[in-house]
């Protein structure tokens, strides 16, 4: 039945953003994924951060690789700019998008076997060049389209759906980002939605390379006992550090305020991140001081989840590039190609 399109009819009592918009219009296809699986509820939190952020979906471009997460922004943003980019590959398609438009929104979707196998190289490389983008990594462990064999994040120890023990170090993308350079770095669960939105919504709204990874059960191959990727292992060992909400400033949010203090952190833009602190001892701005506190919770068996680090003043690739104000794809041809004399004038500067 995957065949079968939405309908388009909105019933006329559906709630609009700022922009007239309805949630159903961030929707995109049916899914074909399976029933219950993780990557589904990453879709729906993305859909309902951009209609809370009122977005603009055409101004918004998505890519991914190859993997079920890849599958997944056919279910949102259906009418946003799309690219589906061969596997592990989606990094760089991104980056010379972004070169060629900066004016876009760009989100990045991949999963633990695009990004942390094949793909490694080219998620170093958007982590460390600073590409304003928005990296979603839904990660759970297995290789679920080839039937479920362990993925490079897969945790020693952990057990498959067949009995068999995973005996290799897992690679923590969480860790390579914070000590590649980015800016922005999150930890979140499929199952979390309180949580997961939040972080989306910052995320879209920092200024430089915004990295989530979040843990996606897979409902087929590893959700059973032994997995350490499953909905009831997570939520039995989840530490969150922090809750946020994101407060645009140009309209008033009435938060929940949870117990503990609370922290807001200004974008450039504007936006405010306001933090509610759940682990009174966590600095989120301290990039050293993350990483010693991941590796120390993940030795006593917990998985850090929550806003884990954020630089209040990003550079992005643009500004390191020093590139052009307006986008490439605008600039004249008197512009892109400027003649031989000012070539002849390059060539004599670099004798």
């Amino acid at each position: 039945m995957t065949f079968l399109a939405k309908p388009k009819l909105h019933h006329p009592d559906l709630q609009k953003n700022a922009l007239g918009f309805t949630r159903r219009d961030y929707e995109g296809a049916i899914s074909t994924l399976c029933a219950g699986c993780g990557h589904d509820s990453i879709s729906a939190a993305i859909v309902k951060a951009c209609f809370e952020l009122d977005l603009p979906p055409h101004r918004i471009a998505k890519l991914s690789g190859i993997g079920c997460s890849s599958k997944t922004p056919t279910y949102f943003l259906g009418a946003s700019h799309g690219f589906n980019s061969v596997h592990g590959r989606m990094p760089s398609v991104l980056t010379g998008a972004n070169l060629a438009n900066r004016d876009l929104i760009y989100l990045g979707v991949s999963g633990d076997g695009d990004s942390a196998s094949i793909g490694i190289g080219q998620f170093a490389h958007a982590m460390r060049r600073g590409v304003n983008m928005v990296y979603i990594v839904e990660n759970n462990g297995v290789y679920g389209l080839t039937k479920g064999q362990f993925s490079a994040t897969s945790d020693r120890g952990a057990k498959s759906k067949r009995g068999v023990v995973n005996s290799d170090e897992a690679i923590d993308l969480v860790g390579m980002a914070l000590q590649l350079g980015a800016t922005f770095v999150a930890r979140s669960f499929s199952g979390d939605k309180a949580q997961l939105v939040p972080l989306i919504e910052a995320a879209l709204k920092h200024e430089g390379a915004a990295f989530i990874d979040c843990i996606s059960p897979c409902v087929a191959f590893n959700n059973h006992e032994g997995s350490t990727k499953s909905f009831d292992y997570v939520r039995e060992h989840n530490a969150a550090v922090n809750y946020l909400d994101v407060i645009t400033g140009r309209k008033e949010i009435t938060v929940d305020y949870a117990p503990g203090s609370v922290e807001i952190v200004t974008q450039h833009d504007g936006s405010r991140l306001r933090l509610r602190k759940v682990s009174m001892d966590y600095d989120m701005y301290d990039r050293t001081a993350a990483m010693t506190y991941m590796s120390q919770r993940k030795a006593a068996g917990e998985i850090v989840t929550g806003l884990l680090y954020v630089d209040p003043e990003p550079r992005d690739m643009h500004q390191h590039l020093r590139t052009s104000e307006t986008p490439l794809n605008a600039l004249p041809d008197k512009v892109l190609v400027p003649g031989s004399a000012a070539l002849e004038k390059i060539n004599a500067s670099l004798r």
